[in-house]
């Protein structure tokens, strides 16, 4: 996947097509949770990962130089906002990878979290796209609003399908790592079963998976990030916080507005390919006339930091560490 170039005069007409015709932007939420009971919700087609193949970013005479960028969220409880706020932000967040020059081939996949010991939909995940069928893939996103209550959520599964079920180009053809944003406010559940697996994903798994080793295994493919945005119910909770840092070390963000959440996403992507340093980050912020600067400021402060000192231009860009813990966000 990943053909066409995105545009905001199609996004904003289709905008305009869903406001004339009553439709939200998440019809088929819309749709089914109205319609059918809870038992039988069911992901859409495009986004179901049962018996997934792979999900592939590609390079092509279009795209020769295509980075992987993938986001997901949780859309249980308080965290159903996410996608809807995403969706809303999408140019914003183009205009800066884009306009800005950050990454000149972007591919970005969606796709949503939920519990895998409770919800129906467990795990949705999109393609990797350049074009606007990124936007269909938001709008076929399942809002379940479900979630087990006990502040964890199957995050795991998430990222044991993006270690097992990606093929990305810019690392398997230039040694580059992609990105994988997790947005939430719970923690991770303790290891990857297998029979959830078995279950969500149809892989014949035999044995559960200690979480830092799923993680070890997709950060030689990914840089992970962990994104705790303001109005979350778990917001600045230590406990949650202290977990993710002990997996993710440096690369847990806290976010004080949510409504900021794509610039940080484009600006965290903008240091990680050293296109920017933070100030002039911000100040790109400025130029667009977004009004997130402070908070974005404020979230990557550390990142900000750590990019100043980071390795110099032509260092290996792959490193071997493994280690959960260890930070991970300069890019060697």
């Amino acid at each position: 996947m990943g053909s066409g170039s995105w545009s905001t005069n199609v996004y904003d007409a289709a905008a305009r097509y869903r406001a004339a015709s009553g439709a939200g932007a998440f019809a088929y939420s819309d749709h089914v949770t109205s319609s059918a009971p809870r038992g039988s919700w069911t992901a859409h087609p495009s986004l179901d990962p049962k018996d997934l193949t792979v999900r592939e970013s590609r390079d092509s005479a279009e795209h020769p130089a295509s980075v992987a960028i993938s986001v997901l969220f949780d859309v249980t409880g308080s965290m159903r906002s996410v996608p809807q706020t995403l969706q809303t932000k999408l140019p914003e967040l183009f205009g800066l990878l884009l306009r800005k020059g950050y990454v000149e081939h972007p591919q970005i996949l969606f796709g949503a979290v939920g519990d895998a010991t409770c919800d129906r939909v467990p795990l949705q995940l999109g393609q990797f796209e350049s074009d606007n069928r990124m936007d269909d893939d938001l709008g076929n996103i399942l809002l379940e609003g479900g979630g087990g209550g006990q502040m964890t959520e199957s995050y795991e599964l998430a990222m044991y399908a993006m270690a097992r079920h990606t093929s990305i180009d810019c690392h398997e053809k230039r040694g580059r790592r992609g990105y994988l944003f997790l947005i939430g406010d719970e923690m991770p559940y303790g290891k990857v079963k297998a029979r959830e697996v078995r279950d969500v994903l149809g892989d014949d798994l035999r044995e559960d998976i200690p979480i830092t080793a799923i993680i070890a295994e997709l950060r030689r493919k990914f840089d992970v990030y962990y994104i705790l945005p303001a109005g979350s119910s778990y917001v600045g909770n230590t406990e949650v916080l202290g977990l993710w840092r002990k997996l993710l070390g440096q690369n847990v963000i806290e976010l004080d507005d949510l409504d900021a959440v794509c610039e940080t996403i484009a600006l965290t992507i903008g240091l990680g390919e050293e296109a920017i340093d933070l100030a002039e980050g911000l100040a790109d912020l400025d130029d667009v006339g977004s009004d997130a600067g402070a908070s974005v400021g404020k979230a990557l402060a550390a990142i900000g930091r750590d990019r100043a000192t980071g390795p110099a231009a032509g260092a290996p860009l792959i490193d071997g560490a493994t280690t959960p813990g260890a930070a991970r966000t300069t890019r060697l």
